[in-house]
């Protein structure tokens, strides 16, 4: 029977020897800490395109918060850890971006929530005081793992980072391909694919001892290991 805090098509792993979901939904949860962890939410980018007078399409703040949602209502989180770019520039604190997380926030007061600040919040600034959001500076230590926005080494501590938004290219027959989000892991780090809705995405190449987890059709898999 499918534990109700594991999605069937989530992959397990075991990294700094806890048991790990890598979750189709973009999103790492760990059983054993009550964590999830997501990366390079963005909050507001529309928003800070359509201020710079692109014309981008709306709603992809409610998208990215309905899609926390239901990572909330499906396992049930005591903290969610936020691996940096929670909110993607000053221009994404529009009235209605601000409105729209003071509710999310409320529906979810009894998550704690932790924001790792990375590159974009130094420009955005920190969410505002009142969502209850505690920030840290990089690395956040939390039980085995080191929670970063850039990828890098610790002496001690495995690390979870983001800020890639890393795409893997899978080839089929002739001159096929597709590139597909991933996870990446690589010694003692992994590095997230971006959660946020237009984002984009880095390639990563192949190199030896990298092993990368794809995302596609609702699901997550392992791809064979590089040489």
């Amino acid at each position: 029977m499918t534990s109700p805090h594991l999605s069937a098509s989530a992959l397990p792993v075991q990294w700094a020897g806890e048991l790990l979901h890598l979750l189709p939904e973009r999103a790492i949860w760990w059983p054993a800490g009550g964590v999830l962890f997501i990366a390079d939410l963005h909050i507001g980018k529309a928003a800070t395109y359509r201020a710079l007078g692109q014309p981008v399409p709306g709603g992809t703040t409610q998208q990215n918060l309905a899609r926390v949602d239901v990572l909330i209502a499906a396992h049930a989180p005591q903290r969610i850890v936020f691996l940096g770019d929670f909110l993607h520039a000053a221009q994404a604190r529009t009235p209605q971006v601000l409105a729209a997380l003071a509710d999310w926030r409320a529906a979810h007061e009894a998550v704690g929530m932790t924001l790792v600040r990375g590159n974009h919040d130094s420009r955005a600034g920190d969410p505002p005081v009142a969502l209850g959001i505690d920030v840290v500076d990089e690395p956040y230590l939390l039980g085995p793992f080191a929670c970063c926005h850039h990828p890098q080494t610790h002496a001690t501590h495995f690390v979870l980072a983001g800020h890639l938004h890393p795409v893997c290219r899978l080839y089929g027959p002739g001159r096929d391909s597709v590139r597909l989000p991933c996870f990446v892991s690589d010694g003692q780090q992994a590095v997230l694919p971006a959660f946020g809705e237009f984002t984009g995405g880095w390639l990563m190449e192949r190199a030896a001892g990298r092993r990368f987890y794809a995302l596609g059709g609702e699901t997550v898999w392992a791809l064979p290991a590089s040489d």
